[in-house]
């Protein structure tokens, strides 16, 4: 909803970043990796102890994705460069869920459910995305919903920073993830049939 919504705020930053990282010769793959292991050091740094430095971390990670997103259209998309936007993205989730597991692993039933309204909610997303044949201003068709990228990091923020919520706000992470998963099956079905 962020995403869709409120990128028209931060849009200008995500232009400027995008064009010095052209400017300098880097690609948007390049930025899509970067991205991924700044996103990784997030898991790293909250099992080591530091959870205000791995959501700073998580934060640029994602901001680092956005640009890479800008700079492909900016250039030339490439499909493999959305393969692995995508799956980046996810890997930097599972690390997440797997270090906030591994730090408290009294929330894993928690930390289990909202994975699978994660693949649930991401295979529904994909699925529409390669059998529709609307185009948007990304590579493939981009199915809004309550929980996009920008509601899962404030979510897992809140995960991070709050301990003694983390059973509610795992909680609340699912049940956003799976309200957002029976959204884009409902859109589905209105836009495919």
């Amino acid at each position: 909803m962020l995403d869709t919504h409120a990128r028209k705020f931060v849009q200008p930053s995500i232009e400027r970043t995008a064009s010095y990282f052209l400017q300098k010769g880097r690609t948007a793959n390049e930025i899509t990796v970067l991205a991924l292991f700044v996103g990784l050091a997030t898991s790293a740094l909250y099992v080591l102890g530091f959870p205000i430095l791995a959501v700073l971390f998580l934060w640029i990670s994602g901001f680092l994705d956005a640009v890479d997103g800008t700079m492909a259209r900016n250039t030339k998309t490439s499909p493999f460069g959305t393969v692995m936007d995508i799956t980046f993205d996810r890997v930097v989730e599972i690390g997440m869920i797997v270090a906030i597991a591994y730090v408290h692993p009294e929330v894993l039933w928690p930390l289990l459910l909202l994975s699978v309204s994660i693949i649930v909610s991401m295979t529904i997303f994909l699925v529409v995305g390669a059998v529709s044949e609307k185009a948007g201003i990304k590579s493939f068709y981009y199915q809004a919903g309550l929980a996009e990228r920008t509601e899962g990091f404030v979510l897992f923020s809140v995960m991070l920073l709050f301990p003694p919520f983390l059973f509610w706000s795992t909680l609340l992470f699912f049940a956003v993830e799976l309200f957002t998963g029976i959204q884009r099956f409902m859109e589905a079905k209105r836009i495919l049939n």
